[in-house]
């Protein structure tokens, strides 16, 4: 089956991602997304008034975030779009783009504009007032740190969930290191050729504005930050929890960051995009929640309602993107979805460039599009899991429009 929504060809962006506290860290995730959007629409001559809905999605909130999408599409010359804000972790990026589908699916609107963004670093710590506390004192978290290490359902960190998997399934450390430096490789192809792959949806090299917006301080060639394993420097590295697998070199790091996506109405798409003859239509959405601090597990029961609402097997998908915070998600996908780890995430995943939380499925779903427009076309999925052992997926197809 096909939804009554494409996202047109050509028609969206990423940034670059920077390793948290990198050369993105002195920047609000929201003015800095709407600053690259009204850029990357001007460069593909689509103008304001073609859009007529927006959804802003990110995980980490900024100054002002109360505002969300109405203030970003105004920053970004786009005054008319309104729309919402959703949150849902590592999630988001596939949740903005079923929001888009849903709305043009109701008949609602005709174009969209899904933008996630996220700053992991200088992330905010937040006091909640309690006037009968004890002294009148409050409570207080760290928003980025102090939700990585704990679920409040469980009290347990997001590594513990990796190494439950792990342990029950058999996985060792090995077989985590050896899958790091195959996702390593498929990310080198992406950067020959001068990053011919990530010059596809990335302006090249960036532009890294101030914090007013006004001038810009940097240039970047293009991600920042990335780990370069070799077999014997990962060999060295000790399990962070004693007794477990996972090592440091076998998980993701967090990053800064935004990406984009436009959604049309099909007898709009080929207008917006820029190869008319080429059509991403979205197939099916999946969305599942598995036991307690069992979160890489999520991916597979996704995959599977979103393969089901498209009619299809995992055999008839040609490519497969996955969001990977640890290695161990891979493989405990291709054990239970029978597929090869090594044709996985070509050109890249979450695991080498990193962990912007809210982009980080937009992106994705950015390179999946790419990688089958490569091939001549192609039926792909991605699936991606998120905080609170959840998960959503998404099938599309790129054919040749008729």
């Amino acid at each position: 089956m096909a939804l009554h929504a494409e996202i047109p060809y050509g028609a969206y962006w990423s940034t670059p991602f920077v390793r948290w506290q990198g050369s993105f860290s002195h920047l609000h995730s929201i003015e800095f997304a709407a600053h690259v959007a009204k850029q990357e629409l001007a460069r593909r001559h689509i103008a304001a008034e073609q859009i007529d809905y927006g959804v802003l999605g990110m995980s980490v909130p900024q100054k002002h975030a109360f505002y969300g999408l109405p203030w970003l599409t105004g920053l970004a010359g786009l005054a008319q779009v309104g729309g919402p804000t959703v949150m849902q972790a590592c999630a988001t990026g596939v949740r903005v783009l079923l929001a888009c589908a849903q709305e043009l699916q109701s008949g609602m609107a005709s174009v969209a504009l899904g933008v996630a963004c996220d700053r992991t670093s200088n992330g905010p710590h937040l006091y909640y007032p309690n006037p009968k506390g004890v002294g009148g004192t409050g409570a207080h978290e760290d928003w980025v740190l102090g939700n990585f290490d704990c679920d409040p359902l469980g009290g347990h960190a997001m590594l513990e969930t990796a190494e439950n998997v792990a342990r029950d399934h058999g996985f060792s450390t090995a077989e985590q290191h050896e899958l790091v430096l195959r996702r390593e490789a498929q990310y080198r192809t992406a950067l020959q050729d001068d990053s011919a792959f990530l010059r596809r949806f990335m302006t090249l090299p960036f532009e890294v504005p101030a914090a007013n917006l006004r001038k810009t301080v940097a240039t970047l060639p293009g991600d920042e930050g990335i780990s370069h394993s070799t077999p014997d420097g990962l060999a060295k590295l000790q399990p962070v929890r004693l007794g477990g697998t996972v090592t440091f070199g076998a998980q993701t790091h967090p990053a800064d960051g935004n990406a984009a996506i436009l959604v049309a109405a099909p007898q709009r798409a080929a207008a917006l995009s820029s190869n008319p003859k080429i059509a991403v239509r979205l197939l099916g959405f999946g969305q599942a929640r598995v036991g307690l601090a069992r979160m890489p597990e999520a991916t597979v029961p996704a995959a599977q309602r979103a393969l089901a609402q498209a009619d299809l097997a995992i055999g008839q998908i040609d490519a497969i993107k996955t969001h990977n915070p640890f290695a161990l998600n891979d493989l405990y996908f291709a054990r239970q979805m029978g597929v090869n780890t090594a044709d996985m995430n070509n050109y890249g995943c979450s695991l080498v460039w990193g962990h912007p939380q809210a982009p980080m499925g937009t992106r994705s779903i950015i390179e999946l599009i790419e990688e089958l427009a490569l091939r001549g076309g192609g039926r792909g999925l991605f699936t991606g899991c998120a905080a609170g052992d959840s998960a959503m997926a998404v099938v599309l197809d790129v054919v040749d429009r008729r």
